[in-house]
């Protein structure tokens, strides 16, 4: 297949017809807003369709404007993020709209390479700017678009080495016209159609030309390479309450995992020290969470202030205002494990 054959025609005409509607996009045949384009491509960045959906509502409500968003503080922003994950995204999504806000004026760049010069713009999501917001005909490749040129193409190369291969077929396909309804097309298609398991290959309009699916090797790509074992890691978190009913928090470093967010104190995973106060107990239970690349387990130790402690480092909330607060999903998990058994 090539760009000479009617790939792209044949997937503009679906996509007219099934095209998903989504916060994000603008109506069919209008130029999408550079800024709504950008947040959401931010937050789908390993976060799914549904769980981005009501972020990216509350965001664009509170924030409309890339000039809003970069005049906003910095931990309501964290705070609005929380639950998304991935928290070094939010600190650059602050950044990177500072960035547009006061080197270019409020209005992003429109080509690949000016893109790619912003704060936690990659070149994926740089493609996609560039083709959805200001109809550039750049390559739009993420994971469903490499399982359907996978399939396309029967290519058996196991991923993540494949994935030049991929982009390169890719750019083959890209059509000159529409191409951020084109990139779209292929999101939609790899998501509703193609699908990783049992892909609907008679509802595909570009299954008459798939060679996985004429060799009958579509449900088996891409093929991935095995994947190791994540190890376990294991620590303590603290919750103390003081003589208010108000709970210490503690701001992480700003680099590192979950930079800059909230956390009940805890030691023993990923640094920390524990806070220096008596009477201790260790709650029934533990919490248990899963990052990218390891599993934690947390044991929670509980205890009660008298009125005149004082924190070496951290800041008291009371057990009413902690969803305001920055708090990752790990933590959160820590809430409510010590509020069902403190």
């Amino acid at each position: 297949m090539t760009k000479d054959s009617p790939v792209a025609d044949r997937l503009l005409a679906w996509y007219d017809r099934h095209r998903r509607d989504l916060p994000w996009r603008s109506p069919p045949g209008e130029r999408a807003d550079p800024y709504r384009v950008w947040l959401s491509e931010i937050m789908l960045q390993q976060t799914t369709v549904p769980a981005a959906a009501p972020y990216f509502r509350a965001f664009v409500e509170r924030w409309p404007r890339v000039e809003d968003l970069a005049a906003a503080d910095t931990d309501a922003v964290m705070a609005a993020w929380a639950g998304l994950g991935y928290y070094a995204r939010a600190r650059n999504l602050l950044k990177c709209a500072r960035a547009v806000a006061a080197e270019h004026g409020g209005r992003f760049p429109d080509t690949e390479s000016a893109l790619l010069d912003l704060p936690g713009v990659g070149a994926y999501t740089a493609a996609a700017i560039a083709a959805i917001a200001f109809g550039r005909p750049a390559t739009v490749v993420d994971g469903n678009v490499e399982r359907v040129v996978a399939r396309l193409f029967a290519v058996e190369e196991p991923l993540p080495g494949a994935k030049a291969t991929l982009r390169r077929l890719a750019a083959t396909l890209t059509p000159p016209q529409r191409p951020g309804d084109y990139a779209q097309a292929m999101m939609d298609l790899g998501s509703g159609v193609c699908t990783p398991r049992k892909p609907r290959c008679m509802l595909c309009p570009l299954a008459a030309g798939c060679a996985a699916r004429a060799a009958g090797i579509a449900e088996g790509l891409p093929r991935k390479a095995p994947k190791a074992d994540k190890p376990t890691r294991r620590g303590t978190a603290y919750w103390l309450l003081n003589p208010e009913g108000a709970v210490l928090l503690r701001r992480r470093a700003e680099s590192g995992l979950l930079g800059g967010m909230a956390e009940i104190p805890s030691t023993g995973w990923d640094g920390g020290t524990a806070p220096q106060a008596t009477g201790w107990r260790c709650l029934p239970g533990a919490v248990r969470h899963t990052f990218s690349h390891f599993h934690l387990e947390l044991e929670v130790m509980a205890a009660r202030t008298g009125a005149d402690w004082r924190a070496a480092d951290g800041f008291w909330v009371p057990l009413d205002r902690l969803g305001e607060q920055a708090l990752p999903s790990v933590m959160r998990k820590v809430v409510r494990h010590a509020l069902a058994h403190a």
